[in-house]
């Protein structure tokens, strides 16, 4: 049996090594200088912004004689103009950004022009750099100094559209909408929030110029933090998404039912609604009365229960342990520190208190406690050196409230590294409407998710 196994795991080995070597091999032709009867092709050099501005701008009136032959060529390239647009949306400057350079991938005859660039952020600085924002926008919307409301359409329908050599190339872009930080809370951020679209790029913090992995300390991840709270939730505790997530929704749309406050959907299986009308509700002599209806809650919190034919249901989580963490509004305040909302102390007098104040006989302190070792009379008495464990340690540090805070943040703020992602793959405000309704709005909006 030990040769067997042997044998097996070395031809998995060999197997293995074989796939590898192929798959080298390819990328070894894929990716190698062209060669072509002994001559190799140059790989093709980054031209000046102003060719691809040369080809648009001649090609801006299509009518002429001398673009007849190549109208196959723009027919083919429209199925790709959606990909176009998407790619110049993707990376469309930010609005702390004033200005954005990126590579153009474009056909020599103009018939379609690519963004060549792939934005990859790190979701805790980008998350943060949006959080600042939101707060400048809510500013600018109760001031109203920069924008104001446009009409639209903005052009007439005959208007030739605005070309960018001769309107825009030569106009100053306007200033970068930034907030101001503090140099003393924001120390840690202070250089390089606002740095480009790849900050801390050439910085210990990222792998290298590949920008892929991040790993930043805790100083940064609680100065970010902080800046990104106006988008993130205050929600700690698991518990209140209780029959809101997921698998109770398909457990809903399965027993098609409507959850309280949530959203409706189709049913999954369309014979829920035809019953037998020889053997229905009136004439079974076996049922149950019911004096109280079973609520929705129930029959989704335990639907092999409460329901009499359930299909494609989960059986949700029963509860969550209880979070005790409640999220400081002063930044001031120590880490550890007396919270009544959390510990209340009743006012109950003790049985020895006295009016004088003291918790013993007419005021007097209480007499101390004999301790004796289980009825021997030997009194327990420590050595001088002992100490409690840990004892030459500090309680707490300058960092242990924000390291608090870290741990309860939702993510990516309760990560210390990570992967840098696309930029429209961040979630900045998917939380939002992830949670329950205010009842005091439409109910249209109440069902949206």
């Amino acid at each position: 049996m030990e040769l067997d196994a042997e044998h097996q795991h070395h031809e998995e080995e060999m197997a293995l090594r074989e796939r590898a070597k192929r798959w080298q091999q390819l990328n070894a032709r894929r990716y190698a200088t062209k060669r072509k009867h002994g001559y190799v092709e140059a790989p093709k050099e980054d031209m000046p912004p102003e060719h691809v501005r040369k080809i648009v701008k001649d090609h801006g009136d299509m009518t002429s004689k001398k673009f007849r032959h190549d109208k196959r060529v723009y027919l083919g390239a429209l199925k790709y103009v959606p990909h176009a647009v998407l790619k110049l949306l993707e990376n469309m400057p930010c609005p702390w950004e004033q200005i954005r350079t990126v590579p153009v991938l474009y056909h020599i005859t103009g018939a379609i022009t690519f963004v060549n660039d792939v934005p990859k952020v790190i979701e805790p600085v980008y998350v943060a750099q949006w959080g600042t924002m939101w707060i400048m926008m809510r500013r600018e919307k109760r001031d109203r100094r920069h924008f104001k409301r446009m009409r639209f359409p903005p052009f007439d329908d005959e208007e030739p559209p605005l070309d960018y050599g001769d309107n825009l190339l030569d106009v100053e872009p306007l200033e970068a909408i930034q907030m101001e930080l503090d140099e003393d809370e924001d120390a840690a951020v202070l250089e390089w929030l606002y740095d480009g679209p790849k900050p801390l790029r050439h910085t210990r913090f990222v792998n290298g110029p590949s920008y892929r992995r991040w790993t930043l300390p805790l100083p940064i991840m609680a100065n970010l933090h902080r800046l990104a709270s106006q988008l993130l939730s205050d929600l700690c505790d698991k518990n209140y998404f209780y029959l809101f997530d997921v698998d109770s929704f398909v457990t809903a749309k399965s027993l098609n039912m409507a959850i309280p406050g949530g959203p409706k959907f189709e049913p999954l299986h369309r014979d829920l609604e035809q019953e037998d009308d020889d053997w229905n509700e009136f004439n079974d002599i076996n049922k149950v009365i019911i004096r109280q209806p079973i609520r929705t809650e129930y029959k989704l919190a335990f639907p092999y229960l409460y329901n009499s034919r359930p299909r494609d249901v989960r059986m949700p989580r029963y509860h969550e342990p209880t979070c005790c963490y409640v999220k400081t509004e002063d930044p001031d305040l120590p880490a550890y520190y007396f919270d009544p909302v959390i510990n209340p102390i009743s006012a109950h007098a003790s049985s020895g208190n006295a009016a004088g104040g003291g918790s013993g006989k007419g005021g007097a302190p209480p007499p101390p406690l004999d301790v004796d070792d289980f009825g021997d009379g030997e009194e327990l008495v420590l050595p001088v050196e002992a100490a409690p464990l840990l004892a030459e340690r500090p309680l707490h540090s300058e960092h242990t409230a924000s390291a608090i805070a870290l741990y309860w943040a939702p993510r990516p703020f309760n990560l210390r590294s990570g992967h840098t992602r696309r930029s429209l793959d961040v979630p900045l405000v998917n939380g939002w409407f992830q949670e329950h309704c205010p009842p005091n709005h439409p109910v249209k909006v109440r069902w949206c998710r």
